[in-house]
């Protein structure tokens, strides 16, 4: 197994897909695990403390929404694949999103740890805490979670003016790109992450609301799991128009061609987007919902027959 997808699909809401190339099963749990367990992000980020001057940010995405909200100086380490913004590359690492080595954390002297909750394991955050750490763990379960994190850390960090700004700005790109794609009409997609074993996103995950914006229903939207397997017979069976992959999986999405009766093979609606900005919870979201809704505005174009499919509701 690649070490970039492991983390990819772990932190798949955090990461992204841009160099992965191989799965494992372990990283599908991870992934799936994302968005199990999203507490209200105001409600449940207490901020009667003192502004924090030392965060450490146990997942990449946490390291950008810091930034984001203007935060980036007080940032004194995170955690493996955190790449942007470049000055995140440059900071102390203290593990990854599974694992925290103690003794680089206890070397940075933090007094807030971001963590990512669903994503970090549970174990890990209880053992930090019983450390004496104080650990703020937020979950982004829906596109409009991404603000509230924003405002969230803007409070815990002391920088709610430059982070309420971000915030808005965010929703302020959100409410754009939703009123663009409303009324479009409906094509159906199919989100690869991994080919071997091959594994989607299910209907709660972040990324089917991204194709959801995009006027696009993912065809495996009724499955309970947040990142199920899935076999080749199945994406035949609910026929996709569509199949998006992130860029990395480029040559992977070649692989569908051996099954031309699958409408978005036989039409060549084969598309790869950018995966760091469609599955990282952070403002550059708004970048990967484009790239998205591009994919599938040039499916509309090229496919047979949709101009005279109803729009939908």
């Amino acid at each position: 197994m690649k070490p970039r997808i492991n983390v990819a699909l772990a932190c798949i809401a955090a990461l992204g897909l841009a160099s992965a190339t191989a799965v494992g099963a372990r990283a599908a749990g991870a992934l799936a695990a994302n968005t199990a367990a999203n507490n209200d992000a105001n409600a449940s980020a207490p901020t009667d403390a003192a502004p924090a001057q030392r965060i450490v940010t146990l997942a990449p995405h946490l390291a950008e929404l810091v930034y984001a909200a203007g935060a980036g100086a007080r940032l004194a380490g995170t955690v493996e694949w955190s790449d942007y913004p470049p000055a995140a590359k440059r900071l102390p690492r203290v593990g990854d999103a599974f694992r925290v080595d103690l003794e680089s954390l206890a070397v940075l002297d933090p007094d807030l740890l971001l963590a990512w909750r669903g994503g970090n394991p549970d174990h890990l955050l209880e053992q930090l805490e019983d450390r004496g750490y104080r650990v703020v763990a937020l979950a982004p379960e829906r596109l409009d979670d991404i603000a509230l994190h924003l405002e969230t850390i803007g409070r815990l960090a002391g920088t709610p003016e430059p982070a309420a700004a971000a915030a808005a700005r965010y929703r302020d790109e959100l409410a754009a790109l939703r009123a663009a794609q409303a009324g479009k009409r409906e094509v159906r997609v199919f989100y690869q992450v991994s080919w071997r074993p091959l594994y989607t996103v299910g209907g709660r995950q972040l990324i089917s609301e991204v194709i959801a914006l995009c006027g696009g229903r993912n065809v495996f939207e009724d499955l309970g799991a947040l990142a199920p397997a899935v076999g080749i017979e199945a994406v035949i069976a609910r026929d996709p128009e569509v199949i998006l992959a992130g860029a990395a999986q480029r040559s992977e999405l070649e692989q569908w061609r051996r099954w031309p009766t699958i409408e978005a093979v036989a039409e060549g609606q084969l598309h790869a987007v950018d995966g760091d900005l469609v599955v990282r919870a952070s403002p550059r979201i708004l970048g990967g919902i484009r790239q998205v809704c591009a994919a599938l505005d040039t499916a509309r174009a090229e496919l047979p027959g949709i101009g005279s499919a109803p729009p939908r509701d």
